[in-house]
């Protein structure tokens, strides 16, 4: 086998999903490159690390690890890295499958010693079997999906999406690990971009690192019918402004805002434009888009300054600390 031996980290934090981390797993055991491993780590849930330590007991090459560190996927993630021993440290969510040319479409990316990091594009599977007629693609990123605007191909990007992205190691030596604070933990608040801030604080350390999307690497993400409602959506725009300010206090404003510019000023303009037209067409749905755009603007907005707020008031902390190392190799 040519190219890096991959890694690939799997986080779990709940029972309800049970099903879907054993499809996960089997879908990271069916590539046509074979990863080098796959870590499951628990976060927190020790009904499920025993559940998972039995399932997986006798199953090469797949090790179960409870996380290592405070409660929440960045430090689920920090665990799995620290224990991995692949060149290259792929993530994928504990609610998708990969398709099996994924990880060959990342390793092929790494054949040039400057690329840092590879992700690739998430399509989603709407658990009513169909997209809402109502939900925006410019919005997919609210259901942890590759959204309308990004480019398409193989394309230099400033940072790639955590539920379908990898890593040479070296890249968390040059920059630390994933920063606790800002990620997703548990069940709370639906918080993200903790790949961003990394991505940025990783081009600062490396000036000369090249981070790729490859959209031929694809993984198919569940989207619950709770997370197809107007409420989820609103909920997570919320979040997803909140968790702009926490970027933008590690990394500032520039940087940390740099692709937003770009996505609110054309992006989303064009898809208020074309909802509006499909509207006066009588097509189904194209009002309920343009207004969901404009919603999810107001309400990403309204995070964001409230997380401005927040954050100069002291009242968020986020830690950027070396990857740690777990205490024990494998959970029983």
């Amino acid at each position: 086998m040519s190219g890096p031996g991959i890694s690939v980290v799997v986080c779990a934090y709940t029972e309800d999903r049970w099903e879907d981390i054993l499809s996960a797993v089997s879908s990271v055991r069916e590539q046509t490159r074979p990863a080098l491993e796959t870590l499951l780590v628990v976060d927190h849930n020790q009904a499920l690390l025993t559940r998972l330590s039995e399932r997986y007991r006798d199953t090469p090459g797949v090790r179960v690890l409870a996380n290592a560190g405070p409660r929440g996927l960045s430090a689920g993630r920090n665990t799995g890295i620290a224990a991995s021993r692949g060149e290259v440290v792929a993530f994928l969510d504990d609610d998708a499958v990969a398709e099996p040319e994924w990880l060959r479409h990342f390793a092929a990316g790494y054949a040039d010693p400057n690329v840092m990091a590879v992700g690739g594009r998430t399509l989603p599977l709407w658990a009513s079997g169909h997209r809402p007629a109502w939900f925006p693609e410019e919005f997919d990123w609210v259901v942890g999906c590759t959204y309308r605007g990004l480019p398409p191909g193989r394309v230099a990007v400033r940072n790639v999406l955590g539920g379908n992205a990898s890593f040479r190691r070296t890249a968390f030596d040059a920059a630390g690990g994933f920063a606790t604070g800002i990620g997703r933990d548990g069940d709370r608040r639906p918080l993200g971009c903790e790949e961003t801030e990394l991505c940025i604080r990783l081009s600062r350390a490396r000036p000369d690192a090249v981070l790729l999307i490859d959209d031929r690497a694809v993984i198919h993400h569940r989207v619950p019918r709770a997370r197809e409602r107007f409420a989820y959506f609103r909920t997570r725009a919320y979040a997803e402004g909140l968790s702009k300010a926490l970027v933008t206090r590690s990394v500032g404003s520039r940087k940390g805002l740099e692709s937003e510019r770009r996505y609110a000023t054309r992006v989303l303009p064009a898809g208020v434009a074309r909802g509006v037209r499909d509207a006066l067409l009588a097509r189904r749905g194209g009002a309920g888009r343009a207004a969901a755009i404009v919603a999810g603007v107001l309400t990403t907005a309204g995070g964001y300054a409230a997380g401005r707020l927040r954050s100069r008031g002291g009242d968020v902390t986020f830690v950027v600390a070396p990857v740690p190392a777990p205490e024990g190799e494998e959970a029983a």
